[in-house]
């Protein structure tokens, strides 16, 4: 399963898994949330949103 590679991505995740389960408003998701929420099941979301986040970059780098 997807694992975060950075708080943002982490974050993110949390978000559009918040939507999935109808705690959040899916208008209010914007950029990578979005996308993730199209995109990915609620397991892949949990999963990515569940990463530890003490080792994880503030952003993923894109080099």
């Amino acid at each position: 399963m997807p694992k975060a590679s950075s708080k943002a991505q982490q974050q993110a995740a949390g978000a559009a898994l918040s939507a999935k389960r109808g705690e959040t408003k899916v208008g209010d998701l914007q950029g990578a949330s979005k996308d993730m929420y199209d995109s990915m099941s609620e397991s892949e979301l949990e999963d990515m949103a569940s990463t530890d986040r003490s080792d994880l970059p503030e952003t993923a780098d894109n080099d």
